[in-house]
């Protein structure tokens, strides 16, 4: 099976299974979900949405935000993974909206890139799900079943990753793409145990393929 081939018949796939794919982060506003993003970070999304709802409470916009400090935000998101750190970025970056954003999250990846704790993937996360902007963001579950499926070549990191898929997956399923993927390595193609008996991929996925024969 060529490389083409396999996308299609992937593609082709998700799009009659999963006809909808969605992000499992609870949000009302693009702030909202720069801080979920943020904090979702090696932590999982539910996690992300038990605290989220007091912490947007107590922060509604990002100026209050900016005026609040690491210390008290900590006290709210001590629960997740790396609380110190997420702490003090999502200060800084509610600081970064205000005096270079006029307190408005940019839909651009070039400017979310600049802000305190958001990296490409994250950008790539706000611009599509938050903007509608073509963007696929490659997390440690894009990077795991896009390399076991066989749709990259053995990727060393997720920016790798992130071209190939780009490469073949045609620009207006980019988005969703990205959440079929996320939600697959999530519940079905899981890290240590992928459940290969029930995974409709298994005739086009390279890694079962192998292991099979």
């Amino acid at each position: 099976m060529t490389k083409q081939e396999r996308y299609k018949k992937v593609i082709d796939w998700f799009e009659r299974n999963m006809p909808v794919a969605e992000t499992e982060l609870h949000y009302k506003n693009p702030f909202q979900l720069l801080i979920s993003v943020i904090l979702s970070a090696q932590c999982t999304d539910k996690r992300v949405n038990m605290i989220t709802p007091a912490l947007f409470e107590a922060f509604p916009t990002p100026e209050v935000l900016a005026a609040s400090n690491k210390e008290t935000v900590f006290e709210y998101i001590k629960s997740v993974s790396y609380p110190n750190n997420k702490a003090n970025h999502l200060v800084e970056m509610a600081k970064k909206l205000m005096s270079d954003f006029d307190g408005k999250v940019p839909s651009a990846i070039e400017d979310l890139t600049k802000l305190p704790g958001v990296g490409k993937k994250t950008a790539n996360v706000i611009a599509s799900v938050a903007f509608n902007i073509p963007a696929l963001a490659v997390d440690t579950h894009v990077f795991r079943v896009a390399n076991r499926i066989g749709l990259t070549d053995n990727s060393k990191t997720p920016l790798e990753t992130e071209k190939e898929l780009t490469k073949y997956i045609p620009k207006r399923l980019w988005s969703i793409a990205h959440h079929w993927l996320i939600l697959h390595g999530r519940y079905v193609c899981a890290a240590r145990k992928p459940q290969c008996e029930s995974c409709g991929l298994q005739p086009y996925c390279n890694w079962y393929v192998l292991s099979a024969g």
